[in-house]
């Protein structure tokens, strides 16, 4: 089965192409996602794997959380791509996307994305035989408080994502016994959501379009400086 993979959540976008057995080809651009960005993506993926859309049988996107405009653009592109082509659909959180890679880790593993405004989204994940498995629920919080429930963790935590990195001062403020792993995994990638999203397809555990939606743990800025006008009034 040939599904490809859109991750937009984060200042780099990713598209990727692959089976159950393999990732075909996949690439990165710098930059929030834009929809001419992931659609040449795509379409050069294709051309470089010989192969046309109409092979395509599932489409997995990374739901975030993360960038507003990013994730809009990721998940409606997926939306179209899957109806056009009248193939099924899953969204996966962009957190679990970058628990994936890391899973063979022993460590307890902390996914953090900076989620700007001195915040970053965050989840705490355990690997297990072939994944990862989430311990705790979505959040945003201020890095801060992410490593003092860092800290109080029983053993070593591998902490992975562009949050991580970016207040790897913090973390390391605690004393805790907290690993970083390499910049080459400090965002969530479409290769992860096509290995996460293989066995889904093959169950046939798709979504419903309409419940593919992006996953925003806080307001966006035009809301809150909405919400601050209003309440000025």
């Amino acid at each position: 089965m040939i599904v490809v993979g859109i991750e937009t959540s984060t200042p780099q976008t990713s598209v990727a192409i692959g089976t159950e057995h393999e990732i075909l080809a996949k690439a990165s651009v710098a930059g929030a996602a834009r929809q001419e960005s992931v659609t040449p993506l795509l379409a050069d993926l294709l051309r470089r794997s010989d192969l046309s859309l109409s092979r395509v049988g599932g489409i997995a996107v990374g739901i975030g959380p993360g960038l507003f405009t990013g994730l809009r653009v990721g998940v409606e592109t997926a939306k179209t791509l899957a109806q056009v082509s009248g193939v099924p659909i899953v969204g996966i959180t962009s957190l679990d996307a970058l628990a994936y890679p890391v899973r063979f880790t022993p460590r307890t593993i902390a996914a953090v994305i900076d989620a700007r405004r001195g915040e970053v989204f965050s989840a705490i994940y355990r690997a297990v035989p072939g994944g990862v498995v989430r311990q705790r629920g979505y959040l945003v919080h201020e890095p801060d408080r992410l490593a003092a429930e860092l800290q109080a963790l029983p053993g070593e935590v591998l902490a992975v994502g562009n949050g991580a990195m970016l207040y790897r001062d913090v973390f390391e403020g605690t004393g805790s016994r907290i690993e970083f792993a390499s910049s080459v995994a400090a965002h969530p990638d479409a290769a992860a959501l096509v290995e996460l999203a293989v066995p889904r397809f093959l169950r046939e555990e798709h979504d419903r379009s309409f419940d593919v939606v992006p996953m925003y743990l806080r307001k966006s800025d035009a809301e809150i400086a909405w919400d601050r006008r209003a309440r000025s009034i």
